[in-house]
C-alpha cells in the first residue's frame, strides 16, 4: 500500500486548467485529427469501429474524474472519445462526478473535515466512510476539498494538483467531450435518503446544461423509471452487469441469470456493460477460457455491448503476456466478434489498439527498427530454450540471440548468464554444493556453468525469469520450466533453418576470466560458427557482443563478422575520443534505456543526446531491455509497452530493441498509424520526455538524481585478451580474486581506474 505525503496547498482551479493545457498543447492538432483512413468492416452491432470510453478521464494517471485527468483523455484518446463520469448526489441535491458514493478514497475530505465516518447499508451491506450524502456542493467547494489517486498502485504524485471535485454540468462545460457518459451506479441508495436521481437528470434536460450520450445503471428499476425521459432523444440507456453471482436488487436475481435474458434487457436498454470476464473468462490460474456467447447473443437482440474492467496496470490473464494491447484485440479483433466499446483507464491504449494494430495483415510495412531476442522469447519461456527460440521466431524476431556460455568440458552453450542459480534448477540438484564466489564475475556466490559439463546440465530443469517478481508479477507460470537447453552449435541449426531471420547475435561475455581457467570461449564461437557454415554464407548476418573490447579487438582481425559493443553501465554522454575508441572495433552499440532517457523516481527526466552522437559516428544503436510488464516501465509510458518502444524508436530514433518480448515490438514497427506523417495522432505520438515532471508540485517532487557519468576512454580501452592458460581445477569455494579488476573483467592499470556509474531509480514521468 502507497504512503502518501501531506497534501500541499489548494490552488485555482485556473492555473490546474493553465499547467494541464501547457502541457497537452504540443500534441492538441494532431490529436484532435484521429483516426483518417478507410477501414474494413467491424464485427460491432453497427459495423462502424468501438468507441473508447474513458473511465473518470485518463484515470491510470491523474485522480479519477479530475480535470486533468479528463484533459488528459481528450488528448490522447480517440477524435471520438467518450467522457465517463460516476454521478453522485450531494446532502442538497447536486450530481458530482466522483468515482465512489464515499469520499473517503479519491479525495481529501478526511484532511479537510474532523467528522467522524458514518455507517449506512448500500445493497444491504453496512459500509462505512465519509457519504456524499452528508455534505452540500457548497461544503465540498468552499473548503477546498480535492480529488486524489484512489488506487494506491499508482502515483499520487499529481495531488498536489488539488484538482476540485467537479459537478456534472461544469465538468462538461469545461471539457466540451465528444461524447459524454453518466454511470447512476447507486440510485436505490440515494432515494433511501429522500435523494433523486431521476430529477437530477430532469434539471440536466431541462436546462440544457449538457448532452448527455449515455446513462448506465445496474439497477433495473432506475432504468425502467428515466426511460420515458429519454424516448425521443439521443440518449441511449445501457443496463450494466456487475459479478455474476450479484444480485440485482429490484428484480432479486442475479447477474448471471440476467444476462441468459437479454430480450428482457432490450426492453429498457439500448446497450449493456459487462465484464470483460464475461465476454472471454479466465480460469484459477489466469489462462484464457473459450469466449462466451454473449457479445453475439446481445447482438441478435439489437444491444450493443461495452465490456468493462479494462486497466493497464492490472494483470488479466498470462495469454496477453503483460502486453495491454494485445488483450484490447482480443475483445475487438477475432474473427468471431467485436464488442461495440471497451471502458478503460488508460483510453491511449484502446485508442491504438482500435486504430493502428486492428486488422492488420502479416504483410504490413515494416518501420525500419530492428528487434533482437532478450534470450529468445524469455518472456513466455525460459530463455535460451529451444521453446523461447521457437516463440521468438514466430513472433517476428529479426535477430535471435545466444548468450555463450562454456561447460566444464568446454562445450558452448545458450544461457542467460555464467550462474546457473539464475536460469535453472541447480539449486534443487545434487550439484547445489557447488557454490562459489568469484569477485571477477559477479559480487555474491553462485554455480557457475563451467563448474559443470553439459551432461550435467541436460540433467537440470530450465527456469523463467521473473525480473518482476517483487511486485508479483510472474511469467507464464503454467510453462515456468518448459523446452530444453541448446548448445550453441544446436542454436546455430535452428536459427540457419528460420528463413524469417535476418541474423543472430552471439554474445561472449567473461572471456578474460575463462582464459585464465583455460577456457577459450572466443574460438569455441568461432569454431561454432564456421562449423555451422556461418563464415561462408551471407544470408543471415553474424552478430558479436561484447562489453569487453578486448575480445571485440581480437575479433576485428579474424572475422568480418558485425561487432557490437555493450555499454554495462547507464551513461550520460560519452567523450569524442571515447566514441572514436569504440569505432575501432565496433559497428553498433547497446546501451541501456536509462542512457537514452535517464528516469527519476521512475519518472522519465529528461533525454540526452547518447543516441544523436553514436549515429552521428555511423555506430547503430540498440537499446536494452523492453519488457512488457508495466513495472519495467517510467509512469510516462502509461503501463503500455508499445507507448515505450514508440518513445525510444518514433522519439529517440533508436536503431533497435533489445526485448523479451518480441511480439510486441514485432507488431508495433508494421501498425498503420506510423505511416501518417503529420497526421500522426495523439496516441501514436512518442512521449515528451520530463512532460509528466513538470505537473508534479514542488511538494511532491522527487530528490533530484545526479546525472549519469560520461562514457571515457578508460571505461573502454583494455589490454589484450590474455592468452588461454593451462585448465587448473576449478574451486567450489568462495574465494576473492587475486588482483581488482574492473567491472568488464579486465585488470586495472595506472592510467585506467573505472569510475563506479551511478545507478538511475525507475521512474515515471507523464507524456506530453
Amino acid at each position: 500500500m502507497r504512503n502518501f505525503p501531506a497534501m500541499g496547498s489548494l490552488r485555482g482551479i485556473s492555473v490546474a486548467i493553465f499547467v494541464v493545457q501547457a502541457l497537452l498543447a504540443s500534441v492538441a492538432l494532431v490529436s484532435a485529427q484521429g483516426s483518417t483512413t478507410a477501414r474494413p468492416l467491424w464485427q460491432t452491432l453497427s459495423g462502424d469501429a468501438p468507441f473508447v470510453v474513458a473511465r473518470g478521464g485518463f484515470s491510470g494517471i491523474f485522480a479519477d474524474s479530475s480535470f486533468g485527468a479528463y484533459s488528459l483523455a481528450l488528448l490522447l484518446g480517440p477524435s471520438d472519445v467518450i467522457l465517463w463520469c460516476d454521478v453522485q448526489l450531494t446532502k442538497d441535491g447536486a450530481g458530482i462526478c466522483f468515482p465512489d458514493l464515499k469520499l473517503d478514497n479519491n479525495s481529501n475530505i478526511a484532511s479537510v473535515f474532523n467528522d467522524k465516518q458514518k455507517s449506512y447499508l448500500v445493497n444491504g451491506v453496512s459500509t462505512k466512510g465519509l457519504f456524499s450524502i452528508d455534505y452540500t456542493l457548497k461544503d465540498l467547494g468552499n473548503n477546498n476539498v480535492s480529488l486524489s489517486q484512489g488506487v494506491y498502485s499508482r502515483t499520487n504524485k499529481f495531488d498536489g494538483q488539488n484538482y476540485p471535485i467537479m459537478t456534472v454540468q461544469d465538468t462538461y462545460t469545461q471539457l466540451k467531450p465528444p461524447g459524454f457518459w453518466l454511470n447512476i451506479q447507486h440510485d436505490a441508495f440515494y432515494a433511501q435518503h429522500n435523494l433523486s436521481m431521476r430529477s437530477f437528470l430532469l434539471s440536466v434536460i431541462r436546462n440544457a446544461a449538457a448532452t448527455i450520450d449515455y446513462i448506465s445503471s445496474p439497477e433495473v428499476a432506475f432504468l425502467q423509471n428515466v426511460a420515458p425521459l429519454f424516448r425521443k432523444s439521443a440518449t441511449k440507456l445501457v443496463f450494466r452487469f456487475l459479478g455474476q453471482e450479484d444480485v440485482e436488487p429490484s428484480t432479486n436475481q442475479t447477474y448471471d441469470s440476467l444476462s441468459k435474458n437479454l430480450t428482457f434487457i432490450k426492453t429498457f436498454a439500448s446497450g449493456i456493460i459487462v465484464p470483460k470476464s464475461y465476454i472471454w473468462p479466465v480460469d484459477g490460474s489466469l489462462y484464457l477460457q473459450p469466449s462466451n456467447t454473449i457479445v453475439l447473443d446481445a447482438h441478435k437482440e439489437g444491444l450493443e455491448v461495452f465490456a468493462s474492467d479494462f486497466y493497464n496496470d492490472i494483470p488479466f490473464s498470462f495469454n496477453y503476456s503483460y502486453d495491454p494491447v494485445a488483450e484490447y484485440l482480443q475483445f475487438v479483433d477475432n474473427d468471431i466478434f467485436s464488442v461495440d466499446g471497451v471502458i478503460s483507464d488508460f483510453p491511449i491504449t484502446p485508442a491504438a489498439a482500435i486504430d493502428c494494430f486492428a486488422h492488420l495483415g502479416k504483410n504490413a510495412t515494416k518501420q525500419d527498427l530492428l528487434v533482437i531476442s532478450n534470450n529468445g522469447a524469455s518472456g513466455d519461456y525460459p530463455g535460451c530454450t529451444d521453446m523461447a527460440y521457437t516463440k521468438a521466431i514466430e513472433d517476428g524476431v529479426d535477430v535471435l540471440d545466444c548468450p555463450v556460455q562454456i561447460t566444464k568440458d568446454g562445450t558452448p552453450i545458450c544461457l542467460g548468464t555464467i550462474n546457473l542459480i539464475d536460469s535453472t534448477s541447480v539449486t534443487q540438484s545434487g550439484f547445489s554444493n557447488l557454490t562459489a564466489t568469484i569477485p571477477e564475475i559477479m559480487p555474491g556466490s553462485g554455480i557457475f556453468t563451467f563448474n559443470l559439463s553439459w551432461s550435467d546440465i541436460q540433467t537440470l530443469k530450465p527456469v523463467i525469469s521473473s525480473p518482476q517478481s517483487q511486485y508479483k508479477l510472474f511469467r507464464n507460470p503454467k510453462f515456468k520450466n518448459a523446452g530444453n537447453f541448446l548448445t550453441l552449435s544446436d542454436f546455430l541449426s535452428m536459427a540457419k533453418n528460420a528463413t524469417s531471420l535476418h541474423g543472430v547475435l552471439i554474445s561472449i561475455e567473461n572471456a578474460p576470466y575463462l582464459a585464465e581457467q583455460g577456457f577459450a570461449v572466443t574460438d569455441a564461437v568461432l569454431n561454432a560458427l564456421s562449423k555451422a557454415g556461418y563464415d561462408k554464407q551471407t544470408d543471415q548476418k553474424v552478430m558479436i557482443q561484447s562489453s569487453n573490447s578486448s575480445v571485440l579487438m581480437k575479433l576485428k582481425g579474424k572475422t568480418n563478422y558485425q561487432l557490437a559493443y555493450k555499454v554495462d553501465e547507464d551513461i550520460g554522454g560519452a567523450q569524442s575520443s571515447t566514441i572514436e575508441d569504440i569505432k575501432r572495433f565496433a559497428s553498433a552499440v547497446v546501451i541501456s534505456k536509462d542512457s537514452v532517457f535517464p528516469e527519476n523516481s521512475a519518472f522519465l527526466a529528461g533525454t540526452t543526446h547518447v543516441v544523436q552522437r553514436l549515429q552521428a559516428a555511423n555506430l547503430s544503436v540498440y537499446v536494452q531491455t523492453f519488457s512488457n510488464e508495466f513495472t519495467a516501465q517510467a509512469w510516462d509510458f502509461f503501463s503500455d509497452a508499445t507507448v515505450e518502444v514508440n518513445s525510444f524508436y518514433g522519439g529517440a530514433g533508436i536503431n533497435g530493441v533489445i526485448t523479451d518480448f518480441p511480439k510486441t515490438s514485432d507488431r508495433y514497427r508494421r501498425n498503420r498509424c506510423l505511416d501518417r506523417g503529420n497526421k500522426t495522432p495523439g496516441y501514436m505520438t512518442p512521449v515528451q520526455p520530463g512532460g509528466l515532471l513538470q505537473l508534479v508540485t514542488p511538494e511532491y517532487l522527487p530528490p533530484a538524481d545526479a546525472p549519469n557519468p560520461y562514457l571515457t576512454e578508460a571505461d573502454v580501452v583494455e589490454p589484450p585478451l590474455s592468452p588461454v592458460a593451462a585448465k587448473t581445477p576449478t574451486s567450489t569455494q568462495s574465494g576473492t580474486a587475486s588482483a581488482p579488476r574492473s567491472p568488464n573483467g579486465q585488470p586495472k592499470v595506472a592510467a585506467s581506474v573505472i569510475i563506479p556509474l551511478m545507478a538511475v531509480l525507475l521512474a515515471i514521468y507523464l507524456l506530453f
